[in-house]
């Protein structure tokens, strides 16, 4: 069975930024992936940097599937943007709640995700295949387990194709999600979202902000590392690639690479499981 790959990056603030993530997709497009994703910030702030990313990635040759969020904007807005990119031949989206900007109060249009991908569908019908967010250990925002799988379920049913996870590092509570995805009707796949890990401090801030459980003998062997960088890259390396091998072993139907604008660790890892690049 082929893994597909997808990778995401998110669109720098500056020229030189732009030319290094040029590079990156050089090296990461090798790996063959399915596609490439294209963050979006908190209420729509990298909107025009978001579309001149993927707009690149597309005259590249390349399948392109940038985010959208939908707190904090009108109906008017998100219809602009869907037509930007049916335009432009762009025929992936991922289609995500968002988060609001300090200091924003309103939601704007839609509260959730559901609403925007059944808003999508309203006005673009089939066109985008539509990627929706998964949360294997839950949501923080959630009022209970139960709650955030019925909430996933609600996008299935607006119309979205497949799903993405957040990262995590335990896959008992992945292959627990999808058991019960399942268990209520959903059939779409729902591939996992890996996090390579290049720093652990930057990685417990990003851990601590989305909910996602660091194990504490992961924690614990880190801290010991200190600030030997190369323990940790190489530590971090092992991890990640043993719980790809054993989501792949379970039939996870892809990879979905956070790379943080950097190749290494994801083409180092991609290179360990002995994946192909699709020749499609």
């Amino acid at each position: 069975m082929t893994t597909e790959l997808s990778i995401e990056f998110f669109p720098p603030q500056t020229t030189e930024g732009l030319e290094k993530l040029r590079a990156v997709r050089g090296q990461l497009a090798q790996l063959g992936p399915a596609f490439f994703s294209v963050t979006f910030g908190a209420g729509g702030s990298t909107r025009d940097r978001t579309f001149d990313v993927v707009m690149e990635i597309a005259a590249e040759g390349r399948v392109a599937a940038p985010h959208l969020s939908c707190v904090g904007s009108t109906r008017e807005g998100i219809r602009d943007i869907l037509q930007s990119y049916r335009d432009h031949g762009i025929k992936r989206i991922v289609a995500l709640r968002g988060d609001l900007p300090s200091g924003m109060a309103d939601t704007g249009a839609f509260r959730y995700a559901n609403e925007l991908v059944d808003f999508i569908r309203q006005e673009t019908g089939d066109w985008f295949r539509i990627e929706v967010a998964a949360y294997p250990e839950w949501h923080p925002q959630s009022r209970s387990p139960r709650d955030d799988l019925l909430n996933f379920k609600r996008k299935v049913d607006a119309g979205a194709d497949s799903a993405i996870t957040q990262f995590f590092f335990n896959a008992d509570a992945y292959e627990h999600f999808v058991a019960e995805a399942r268990a209520l009707g959903v059939a779409i796949p729902i591939v996992p979202g890996i996090m390579p890990i290049a720093s652990f401090s930057k990685l417990a801030r990003f851990a601590d902000t989305c909910g996602a459980e660091i194990p504490r003998w992961m924690r614990r062997k880190f801290e010991s590392y200190g600030d030997d960088a190369a323990s940790i890259r190489a530590f971090g390396l092992d991890v990640v690639t043993e719980l790809c091998e054993r989501l792949i072993r379970r039939g996870a139907p892809g990879l979905h690479f956070y790379t943080l604008n950097q190749a290494g660790l994801t083409a180092e890892i991609v290179g360990r499981l002995g994946l192909k690049a699709s020749t499609d």
